[in-house]
């Protein structure tokens, strides 16, 4: 099946199954240009909040299926790759965060939406990478338990005059960003504005004249009069940056910046989801609600 019938096809089953499909602007750019729409983590749970749909395709990982199962329990969500998971999700489970919360009893749990349905159903609140800095100061307590990213825990914490209590779990995509690797880039490309995501280490993020989730990256683009830029994310987001921008240029920082996991969803992933209604995610009810008190609470902030 060519791209095209493969287009088609889906367009075709969105209508007999009455589907939407939403896309992480970090996935393939075939498969972003199929969705309804695109965006980052906290763009696609507005999205899902009351989706007039009686399927909803996710095409991402996991965690994001399930944040649209716990906001819509009518619809039906298929994740559009079965094993597309992600490592710093997993880098915490219940247990460790109920010793966590044990050895810090004062202190607001808020957890990044990077996490799965059960880690969120023992947190306060939520928070996204873009709205992070405005969670945090929203907490009345003094004390933050910040679960799982130290990085994107740190980079708030320069924000804000909370104490910040960092779980040690961290992107591995962007962790693998050096220093080294921004200042030799700005070398070549002396005149480029360095936007980078939270999730990148300290002293990465130093260097950027920016640190901005994958939407905000987009925005800023669109806005600045400057016309190179190089970006510190996982590379689909150059597909919208280059497709809402074609008189400007975006270079990675690093040729390493794929996340694999985000990668695993084709046109041909989709189209079997959807076929076969498989993929169906399913958040236990006890859970739900109570991670969704915590997302809601975020989304009432944002």
């Amino acid at each position: 099946m060519n791209p095209k019938q493969a287009k088609e096809r889906i367009a075709k089953l969105k209508r007999e199954l009455n589907a939407i499909i939403v896309a992480h602007n970090y996935q393939r750019p075939e498969v972003q240009d199929i969705a309804d729409f695109t965006g980052d983590s906290l763009e696609l749970a507005q999205r899902c909040v009351g989706a007039d749909a009686e399927i909803i395709v996710l095409c991402g990982v996991r965690f994001m299926a399930e944040t649209a199962a716990i906001l819509n329990p009518a619809s039906t969500v298929l994740l559009s790759h079965p094993d597309a998971g992600c490592p710093l999700a997993d880098m915490i489970n219940v247990g460790e965060l109920k010793q966590w919360k044990e050895r810090y009893p004062k202190a607001t749990v808020v957890a990044y939406v990077n996490t799965t349905a059960a880690i969120k159903a023992e947190s306060n609140i939520c928070c996204t990478s873009a709205n992070g800095i405005e969670v945090v100061t929203s907490c009345l307590a003094k004390e933050i338990l910040f679960i799982p990213d130290q990085n994107l825990g740190h980079y708030i914490s320069t924000k804000t005059n909370k104490r910040m209590i960092l779980y040690p779990g961290f992107c591995d995509t962007h962790a693998k960003v050096t220093a080294e690797q921004v200042s030799l880039a700005k070398q070549r490309y002396p005149q480029a504005k360095v936007l980078v995501h939270p999730e990148c280490r300290p002293e990465v993020i130093n260097l950027a004249d920016a640190a901005l989730s994958t939407s905000q990256m987009l925005r800023y683009a669109k806005s600045c009069n400057e016309k190179t830029f190089l970006i510190g994310t996982e590379e689909g987001t150059l597909h919208p940056l280059r497709k809402q921008n074609p008189e400007k240029e975006f270079y990675l920082i690093s040729d390493g910046f794929i996340c694999p996991d985000m990668k695993k969803t084709t046109l041909e992933t989709v189209i079997e989801a959807m076929q076969t209604k498989s993929n169906v995610v399913i958040v236990p009810e006890e859970t739900r609600i109570k991670a969704k008190q915590a997302i809601d609470r975020m989304l009432a902030i944002t």
